[in-house]
């Protein structure tokens, strides 16, 4: 690809940080407001089709309305010299996949609380009503920090634009990570999402897919038909409950699943919390704020009883006693204007 160096007369493209099948991506300033930021610049053979054009253009600004700590933000997108690009606030740090290779497999303690960031900023984009549809580690940013934001929302569509009848013969997603119905090439949903999620934790805690396949369709195959080795196999000391969770995410069923990624963000939050490691703090704003879940999806959690407030008892009792007092006079009063017949 030919490097322009001034994009849309306002970027000042610095660097390629990196680049894929459908896009090159750059440091860049903005000359404009003086800030770096990240430019994804797509493809010409993708920018040449109209209709693909047309779909980007509505789905850059359903993202650019998204703002949550856990979601990258998009400050502007267009078309410059035959070419689409989108323009992204910059992060710091790695992506998710290349600290697993980093780091090898995660512990439970380390895992859960990037699972539940990532779970805040997509169940945020599922009650706006998008749907990510290519959730993958390669899409999750990690900061030094350990904050974690959920970038490429390019090919999420709303889901007012799906109709549950509605059959796609492209297939939305990463063959490693897509759900089932995604692979069946059926709309996806904020399930999909929540299956894509679960490839993650299995791959975060054991350090393997698990699905292996030579071949796209192979994968296809697998993530609609087999069943994962269970996780406990691989992690013998793997806690029960979190096995349990495991396996209720990779349900080929969507209704089996949690149905937003809220909800199993929520899940996960308790069952941190049972563990009561200190690497699960977490900040208010990364926490799921949504209606709890019923009580069979989250976790049992003791907690210590209400402390009794004695001053309050007391002062309760002073002003019980002090009405009850005044029964006599009122009665005293009435009986003075009206006095009993005789």
């Amino acid at each position: 690809m030919e490097e322009p160096l001034l994009l849309n007369n306002r970027y000042i493209l610095l660097e390629q940080l990196g680049k894929g099948g459908m896009a090159f991506v750059y440091r860049a300033r903005d000359t404009m407001l003086e800030r770096l930021v990240a430019i994804k610049i797509l493809r010409k053979n993708y920018s040449s089709d109209p209709a693909f054009v047309e779909r980007f253009r509505q789905e850059a600004k359903a993202a650019a309305n998204l703002s949550h700590p856990n979601i990258v933000t998009v400050h502007d997108f267009g078309l410059d010299r035959g070419q689409l690009f989108i323009v992204m606030e910059l992060i710091p740090g790695t992506d998710l996949k290349s600290l697993m290779k980093q780091r090898g497999r995660f512990t439970p303690e380390d895992a859960v609380p990037l699972l539940v960031q990532a779970c805040a900023g997509l169940g945020y984009a599922h009650r706006a009503g998008l749907v990510h549809c290519d959730v993958k580690p390669q899409n999750l940013l990690v900061t030094p920090d350990m904050r974690l934001k959920v970038t490429d929302f390019g090919i999420a569509r709303a889901l007012s634009t799906i109709h549950p009848e509605e059959q796609s013969d492209v297939i939305w997603g990463s063959p490693q990570y897509f759900s089932p119905e995604q692979a069946s090439g059926a709309a996806p949903s904020p399930a999909s999402d929540v299956y894509s999620l679960g490839i993650i934790m299995y791959e975060m805690l054991t350090g393997s897919l698990p699905f292996h396949a030579d071949t796209a369709r192979e994968l296809a195959r697998q993530h609609v038909e087999a069943e994962p080795i269970p996780i406990s196999e691989r992690l013998p000391g793997i806690s029960p409950v979190l096995e349990q969770i495991q396996s209720k995410v990779l349900s080929k069923e969507p209704s089996q699943r949690y149905r937003t990624a809220d909800q199993l963000g929520r899940v996960l939050l308790t069952f941190g919390n049972t563990r009561s490691s200190p690497a699960l703090t977490l900040t208010p704003e990364a926490v799921p704020k949504t209606t709890p879940v019923p009580s069979t999806e989250i976790l049992p959690v003791s907690t210590p009883g209400p402390e009794i407030d004695w001053v309050a008892v007391g002062l309760g009792l002073l002003a019980l006693v002090a009405v009850l007092g005044l029964v006599p006079f009122w009665l005293w009063v009435y009986f003075v204007y009206n006095p009993p017949i005789r």
